[in-house]
């Protein structure tokens, strides 16, 4: 469910922060342009992704030991965190003056932990820009879409093993 707002992959063109009762649109850098740029932001996004990958599995093997199997209790974890962190990033890199730090921070610590917070901003983003119908399309079609996706791909992947 990544692509979207902070996530450098030409999802929303910024995420909406409010700052004193009001919308600012936090403009993500693109990647694109010279190509220097372009090899640097695609490094800082993988050691980023790194990152937050290896902290998903640290977190869903923690989690495991400590509930057991039975309901991913570490997935859900993740995505709660990965959103929260998204919100805290969106805040705290527009009135920082960080939005350079966006494509290693949102699209590689957040994104390889988790796209799940992509998708939390994508849907506030909507939300907020007043957009509730699409909002609400983009959470519904996403999840059944998704839902869709992995029993399509799971069927396909039964009937030929």
């Amino acid at each position: 469910m990544g692509g979207g707002a902070g996530s450098g992959e030409g999802g929303l063109a910024g995420a909406v922060e409010r700052k004193g009762g009001r919308a600012v649109v936090v403009d993500i850098p693109a990647p694109w342009g010279n190509a220097d740029r372009m090899i640097t932001t695609l490094l800082h996004v993988a050691a980023g992704g790194a990152i937050g990958a290896a902290l998903r599995y640290l977190v869903n093997v923690g989690a495991g030991r400590m509930v057991g199997p039975g309901f991913p209790v570490g997935t859900v974890i993740v995505n709660v965190l990965g959103s929260f962190a998204m919100g805290v990033l969106v805040t705290v890199l527009a009135r920082k003056g960080g939005n350079h730090l966006a494509p290693f921070l949102m699209t590689g610590v957040l994104g390889g932990f988790t796209t799940f917070s992509a998708f939390s901003l994508d849907a506030l983003t909507l939300w907020e820009r007043g957009q509730g119908g699409a909002a609400a399309i983009y959470v519904l079609g996403s999840v059944l879409l998704s839902l869709a996706g992995i029993g399509a791909g799971l069927f396909l992947a039964r009937s030929l093993t």
